[in-house]
């Protein structure tokens, strides 16, 4: 086996270890490591939760005493600087390790290539850039909280095969299957909130929680985010009913609270939090409401519909990836809605392209995914 394709089987072995961490560690990014002697794997580790040991350390404490004069492949640059715990850097150096192979650099300030040069400064053989752009798909969140304050935006439908997500009369339950239904579950216990405009929320009274799946443990529900510019949801249906279960956050504007104060008093009453952010032609600023979810520390959101939202989202570039379940149902009824209803008078040079498309059988059902920008 050449080096190359030695230094990728080894730096697999660590992305696999890193996606162990998936909705255990954010905002920290997954990280996993491997420490090699020849050909041999003498320890490895992944980073498995928030304040937790790094994915370096934990494959050099594995390791022991083979670490020394031992490669390491670790699927991020060791950090550098102390946070919650000690610099990787020094654990590094402490082992012994000859060599060091990071898939990517991390683009966080307080790293920024330093990790890797000051392991060279101290004698250590380095390298980067292996298998990089799995690792970046991998961390796309944490990438672009780094670069823009914003959680990653997951857009997620299921529709018939002729594209209806519902019929005339607003009846969707069910088009997917329990089995897709399960896997929505999965994808959103890793999700710091799953998100819906308020025309879902009072025509379909959605719980958005966890429920066919098991909550990731320590981590509990994820939020669930209403957008709502004329404060329409009610504090005695779901999900509002349930805030104090599960937090619920209502987004909506300065004016619609000073027009609404009874239904915002009891929109409080009953547990949620309300939101002030800046109005848009869509009824709320979309990109205020990221804003303020990236201040939250939030990485992942699931947007879960309904049609004007994700034809909004679509329309402003907000959205990064899509998860799509096509269901092989043919409804056939022209008022029927379909998936994203945003401005009238695009055309198709407006149409956004997806990349790196996926198509897995769930069930009966297809689920399509895809990138739809840089993250």
């Amino acid at each position: 086996m050449n080096a190359p394709d030695r230094d990728e089987r080894f730096m697999q072995r660590a992305l696999d270890l890193a996606g162990r961490g998936l909705g255990r560690v954010e905002p920290n990014p997954m990280v996993g490591a491997v420490v090699v002697q020849g050909d041999r794997i003498v320890g490895e580790g992944f980073h498995a939760r928030f304040g937790g040991p790094h994915a370096e350390v934990a494959a050099l404490q594995q390791a022991g005493q083979d670490a020394r004069g031992a490669e390491l492949f670790v699927s991020l640059e060791p950090c550098c600087h102390r946070g919650k715990t000690p610099p990787c850097t020094d654990a590094v150096l402490a082992a012994g390790v000859r060599r060091v192979v990071a898939a990517m650099t991390d683009p966080f300030p307080q790293v920024c290539g330093r990790g890797l040069e000051m392991l060279r400064q101290a004698g250590v053989e380095t390298a980067a850039g292996v298998l990089e752009e799995k690792a970046r798909r991998l961390n796309a969140a944490y990438l672009k909280r780094v670069r823009t304050g914003r959680p990653l935006v997951i857009a997620k439908w299921a529709m018939t095969l002729d594209g209806r997500i519902a019929t005339a009369a607003g009846d969707s339950k069910w088009i997917s299957s329990e089995e897709s239904r399960r896997r929505v579950h999965e994808v959103r216990r890793a999700c710091d909130a799953v998100v819906v405009g308020a025309g879902t929320a009072v025509a379909d009274e959605p719980q958005l929680t966890v429920r066919h799946a098991e909550p990731l443990a320590g981590r509990g529900q994820p939020a669930r985010a209403v957008l709502d510019a004329r404060l329409a949801v009610d504090a005695a249906r779901e999900p509002a009913r349930s805030a104090r279960e599960v937090p619920v956050i209502i987004y909506t504007t300065a004016d619609a609270l000073a027009r609404q104060a009874g239904r915002a008093e009891a929109l409080r009453a009953a547990g949620c939090e309300l939101a002030a952010a800046a109005a848009a032609p869509e009824g709320v600023s979309l990109q205020a409401v990221l804003d303020d979810m990236g201040r939250r520390g939030w990485s992942r959101v699931l947007v879960e519909g309904g049609a004007h939202l994700l034809g909004s989202l679509f329309a402003a570039h907000l959205a990064d990836r899509v998860m799509i379940f096509l269901c092989p149902r043919i409804l056939a009824s022209g008022g029927a809605p379909g998936p994203a209803a945003g401005p009238d008078g695009r055309t198709l040079a407006d149409a956004m392209p997806v990349s790196d498309l996926s198509v897995e059988r769930i069930g009966p059902d297809l689920l399509i995914e895809g990138r739809l920008g840089e993250f």
